[in-house]
């Protein structure tokens, strides 16, 4: 199974990763990993370091920004360790959806697919959905 650290500034990683859990259960060979303001990205390399350690198999990022020093960390982590990718952008949906697929997408690359596009299919608004408009109704929705 491949594993996933989701990083994020502030306490944004382990939140996202609860919330996930009371969604879709409890998971194994996850870490969440903050980034505080006293930290750089040296600090994170270290964690996701010994993330990886006590993981043990390929690892997914999920990370809040490209750019930020999550991702920089996460990106010079993969670099020196084939069979690891980095996607930006984690949200709720995504993250669900990399999860519960974990069972049957087990590498990486299928992962990340499946991340990009369930990371992108939850981004929605009301206006879009709502398409019939109040001159479209019926003389009984009125």
């Amino acid at each position: 199974m491949v594993a996933l650290v989701i990083a994020a500034h502030g306490e944004m990683a382990p939140a996202l990763l609860a919330s996930a859990e009371m969604i879709a259960g409890p998971s194994e060979d996850v870490r969440a990993v903050t980034f505080s303001k006293s930290e750089g990205p040296d600090d994170l390399l270290k964690k996701y370091e010994d993330a990886s350690k006590e993981l043990g198999s390929d690892v997914l990022f999920l990370v809040d920004l490209f750019g930020g020093s999550p991702f920089n960390a996460a990106a010079r982590f993969a670099a020196a360790h084939p069979g690891t990718d980095v996607v930006t952008g984690v949200n709720l949906p995504m993250l669900i959806e990399v999860l519960m697929s974990r069972a049957v997408l087990t590498d990486v690359p299928a992962l990340v697919q499946q991340a990009r596009t369930s990371g992108t299919a939850g981004v929605c608004t009301f206006s879009d959905m709502n398409t019939t408009s109040a001159s479209d109704a019926g003389d009984d929705e009125l």
